[in-house]
């Protein structure tokens, strides 16, 4: 568990969870977005919030942390009440929101509306520290895209590896691209990326969309056993660098804005996930 604290302002300020969800709904554009889970508040604390914990998931982990953390909300980017989960508040989704209720700790979460945002969204972050530049969307025609192409410095797939390792903290599962450019050659020797698709978490399969808008390797979070020939197929290097490790960045930087918004104390707290 990695914890960054946003902002240690000690003052009395509060903001009710109501005002705060409002405020992040504007932010993000929540209502444009058709999503698989509610976006905003999802469990009302009952009072009004003066410390705040972000982080990525609200694991049982996190809400520990933030009941140590004296944590009156907590802000995440994966929430509860996914599309077709049992409806029953039993077993490990009644022990997490029982402990929210018992200690007055709202949740509010955001999903595709936190993939998307241009400035603090996941994908943007994500380019920010490859040092990559966000250039258009990976699905132009749709009104609130949620894929992007970016471009960079023109660099070779180790170099590539080598940067997301160190931004990230862990070494991408890259599949390499198979380019048959004639009968006598099959190889990917010299070959450099410079136009990169990008979609943080599980977007695995937006590889096709990705090679359809030229570009010459794809980002995303995991993997699946068909993405692997879909790349060689495809001739789009692949990049799986972990669904947690990628959208770390979009609740991070949310949880700054809202410190520097309201004067608010804000933690994100980073509790390890492999996947």
């Amino acid at each position: 568990m990695t914890i960054h604290n946003i902002s240690n302002d000690s003052s009395s300020k509060t903001i009710a969870a109501q005002a705060l969800t409002q405020f992040c709904d504007d932010y993000l554009s929540a209502d444009a977005f058709k999503d698989y889970a509610p976006n905003g508040l999802q469990v009302d604390g009952g009072r009004p919030i003066q410390r705040i914990v972000t982080g990525v998931t609200a694991c049982e982990a996190l809400i520990d942390a933030a009941i140590a953390d004296n944590a009156d909300a907590i802000m995440v980017h994966h929430g509860y009440f996914w599309k077709g989960e049992p409806a029953p508040i039993t077993g490990m989704k009644g022990r997490r929101i029982r402990k929210l209720m018992q200690h007055g700790i709202s949740m509010i979460g955001y999903h595709l509306p936190l993939d998307a945002h241009p400035t603090i969204g996941n994908n943007a972050k994500l380019a920010d520290v490859l040092d990559m530049t966000i250039t258009g969307a990976l699905y132009p025609n749709e009104s609130h895209p949620v894929g992007n192409i970016a471009s960079c410095d023109p660099q070779s797939a180790e170099t590539l590896i080598a940067t997301i390792t160190q931004a990230l903290g862990r070494k991408p599962l890259h599949i390499a691209a198979e380019y048959h450019k004639d009968s006598s050659a099959n190889t990917t020797s010299g070959r450099l990326i410079k136009r990169v698709g990008i979609c943080t978490g599980g977007a695995q399969d937006m590889i096709e969309q990705a090679a359809m808008m030229g570009c010459d390797a794809y980002i995303s979070g995991e993997i699946s056993e068909r993405t692997t020939h879909s790349a060689r197929e495809l001739g789009i290097d692949y990049f799986a660098c972990g669904h947690h490790a990628t959208e770390r960045g979009g609740i991070q930087a949310l949880g700054e804005i809202i410190a520097q918004e309201f004067s608010l104390p804000v933690t994100f707290i980073d509790i390890d996930n492999p996947a």
